[in-house]
């Protein structure tokens, strides 16, 4: 059974799972559905279209499932949707999706800290960190086990690879590639995450080659000549194939160098 507080509001409507704790002043709209053994402190706000999952906290003041600020919203049907087991800390807002889209997605097991900010049709990964006050714009997308540092600014459409860490303060406009660091002003490609790829595991052997191919990349020449490089002259694995997949994604916008 879930443990409510006599001072919340929770519409008639809303599903409610097991063994959830439901602080003062919350407030649970209709069209919610809430899975088990998640807590809300006081003061959180789950609007129409919030989906949760399992195992999540959610701290004071965390907004989920508001309308997007997107004025060419006109109230279509639309969901905000949280995996499991993620920590939400205060006061962070996750805007739910358009008819772009159609839903805001964060998965699982990632921790957004104080005032992070998750516009509409955006999509977090599984294990990520982002940091204090850091702000996705709409329909961007990060990918497991990424990190942004505090007052990371996050443009429309932009995507962040997996294993990377960007730098507090960093404003970038556009995608920034698997397995890196960047940070500076502007935004400049560091290089390799090494101290993350160790943490996560990956062998010497693996990181080198990695390493290899970022020389190539970011070498003298035209783009597609130095992908050709590449794939002649790295051992293929999935991950260098994540590499060149990323690059293909990222289009006319193109990625942080």
């Amino acid at each position: 059974m879930s443990k409510i507080s006599p001072l919340a509001y929770i519409h008639p409507e809303a599903k409610i799972g097991e063994n959830c704790e439901i602080g003062p002043f919350c407030y649970i709209d209709r069209n919610v559905e809430i899975g088990d053994n998640n807590t809300l402190m006081n003061s959180v706000t789950l609007l129409y279209g919030a989906r949760i999952g399992n195992g999540n906290i959610f701290f004071p003041g965390a907004v989920i499932s508001a309308i997007p600020q997107d004025l060419k919203f006109v109230g279509e049907e639309s969901t905000a949707v949280i995996g499991d087991n993620n920590k939400i800390r205060e006061n962070v807002t996750i805007n739910r999706g358009t008819a772009s889209k159609g839903t805001t997605i964060v998965g699982s097991n990632n921790l957004l800290m104080e005032g992070v900010h998750v516009a509409h049709d955006s999509v977090v990964g599984n294990g990520c960190i982002i940091g204090n006050s850091t702000k996705l714009a709409g329909e961007t997308l990060i990918d497991d086990f990424a990190i942004l540092s505090a007052g990371v600014l996050m443009h429309q459409f932009c995507r962040v690879g997996s294993f990377t860490m960007v730098g507090g303060g960093t404003r970038f406009s556009q995608s920034i590639l698997p397995y890196s660091m960047v940070a500076r002003d502007p935004a400049a490609f560091c290089g390799l995450n090494l101290v993350g790829l160790k943490r996560r595991g990956f062998e010497r052997e693996l990181i080198n080659r990695i390493h290899e191919t970022y020389q190539i990349i970011m070498g003298q020449g035209k783009l597609n000549d130095k992908l050709e490089r590449v794939k002649n002259e790295i051992p293929m694995s999935k991950e260098i194939q994540y590499i060149l997949d990323f690059i293909d994604w990222t289009g006319q916008r193109g990625f942080i160098r």
